[in-house]
């Protein structure tokens, strides 16, 4: 499945059953929630899903059972970087041989912290060792390092890597935008940018606030496609804040909160993430209007 109509991508909690277990019967109920208010594409097993605590197995299991559940409906594009090129390779292929994945999310490299050089040949060797096309997931608050945009510019001219996830802000955004090969797919993944990046000719945004406000984007992204910009404008002015609060503590810890608030039941998080305080989710629940 392509991309044509996935403005909105949506970086997907995991729900945990009161275990803390994988709970198959919570994620059909969130990702038919998801489909139903503004989601046009999933990300399983990001940081979102809280994929760096999910062993491979379950990540595995994960990733089939959302593919069963969505059916073909929209995209889908499963985490499956690490810090490790050959793992990186072979969990990639794993994933591939699941069917019904659109495309890898593949972190530049955290930790080792590889210059430009050994960025490229990281993705150059995951991109050749892969059926599935890959998406670059830059995120420099997260990595330690930031992928270049003449970087970005050059992989972006390889076949089997097709689109980029960005974390670096929209003046950078801008650049790559401009820079890339025709027919690459960036996405801004910061919700706060989700406006601007969209007028500047990105594709869209993956997004965390979309677990709640999913229409709310499909709004604003319908009149910038209409050229109604002052329409659009006081969407995100109405969404900022709220943007704000589902980051007020480490993620998804809000976001799983405010799903719960609604009856989305979706669990807790798992160490190294705590649960939301329990003091302030009063406060969280006014900001949200929930």
């Amino acid at each position: 499945m392509d991309f044509q109509n996935a403005e909105i991508i949506t970086a997907m909690v995991t729900p945990f059953d009161e275990e803390g277990k994988l709970d198959f019967v919570r994620l059909q109920n969130l990702i038919e929630y998801l489909l139903k208010t503004g989601t046009q594409g999933i990300l399983v097993s990001g940081t979102t899903g809280e994929g760096p605590t999910l062993s491979e197995t379950e990540k595995l299991a994960l990733i089939k059972k959302t593919v069963e559940i969505v059916a073909g409906r929209v995209p889908i594009i499963a985490g499956t970087g690490t810090n490790n090129t050959q793992t990186t390779i072979e969990f990639t292929k794993q994933v591939a041989e699941i069917g019904g994945v659109a495309a890898a999310l593949v972190v530049v490299p955290y930790y080792n912290k590889p210059d430009q050089r050994g960025m490229i040949a990281h993705f150059e060797a995951v991109a050749a060792a892969s059926k599935l096309p890959l998406f670059i997931y830059n995120i420099p608050g997260r990595t330690g390092v930031t992928m270049n945009v003449e970087t970005i510019a050059y992989l972006s001219k390889n076949k089997n890597i097709i689109g980029l996830k960005d974390c670096t802000g929209n003046v950078n955004l801008a650049k790559i935008v401009e820079q890339v090969a025709d027919g690459f797919l960036v996405y801004t993944g910061e919700d706060a940018d989700a406006l601007a990046a969209k007028t500047i000719g990105a594709k869209g945004v993956i997004s965390v606030a979309s677990h709640l406000y999913g229409e709310k984007l499909k709004q604003m992204y319908q009149a910038v496609n209409e050229g109604k910009f002052s329409t659009a404008a006081e969407l995100m002015r109405f969404l900022t804040p709220k943007m704000q609060a589902m980051f007020s503590a480490p993620s998804p810890s809000p976001t799983k909160a405010a799903l719960n608030r609604i009856g989305i039941r979706v669990g807790g998080c798992r160490l190294p993430i705590l649960e939301y305080p329990t003091e302030k989710l009063n406060e969280l629940y006014q900001k949200l209007d929930i």
